[in-house]
C-alpha cells in the first residue's frame, strides 16, 4: 500500500475530489496547512500598505491506496490541481506497512 500526501491550493480541492471520485477512489483526509516553497510567500496590499505574507494557505490531502492504484491517484491529483502557476503544490508517495479499521478489525487493503 502507498500513502499519497499532496499539498495543493485550496481552490483546487473540488476539482481534485471530483477527479478521484470519477476514477473510483474514495476516502481521503483533508487538513489545513500553511507553508511556502520557491515563491517564498507573496506580497499583499491592505489599505495602500504592501506587506509580505510568508506562509500561504494550502491544503494537505492524505490518501491511502493499493500499490497498483498509486500511479493513477498521483496522475489524477496532479492533473486536477495544476494551474500552471508557481505554488501549485507537491505530491509525496510513501509506503504504508499496515492499515487497521478500528470498527471491524479489518487489516490492510480490506481496511482501506
Amino acid at each position: 500500500m502507498k500513502k499519497i500526501l499532496a499539498i495543493i491550493r485550496p481552490s483546487q480541492l473540488e476539482a481534485v475530489k471530483d477527479s478521484l471520485v470519477d476514477a473510483g477512489i474514495v476516502g481521503m483526509t483533508v487538513s489545513n496547512a500553511r507553508g511556502f516553497g520557491r515563491q517564498k510567500g507573496q506580497p499583499q496590499s491592505y489599505r495602500g500598505q504592501t506587506y509580505k505574507v510568508d506562509f500561504l494557505q494550502k491544503l494537505k490531502l492524505e490518501i491511502i491506496v493499493a500499490d497498483d492504484k498509486s500511479a493513477l491517484v498521483v496522475d489524477k491529483v496532479a492533473t486536477a490541481a495544476r494551474t500552471g502557476e508557481i505554488g501549485d503544490g507537491k505530491i509525496f508517495v510513501t509506503p504504508v506497512e499496515a492499515v487497521y479499521r478500528i470498527r471491524t478489525g479489518d487489516r490492510d487493503e480490506a481496511a482501506i
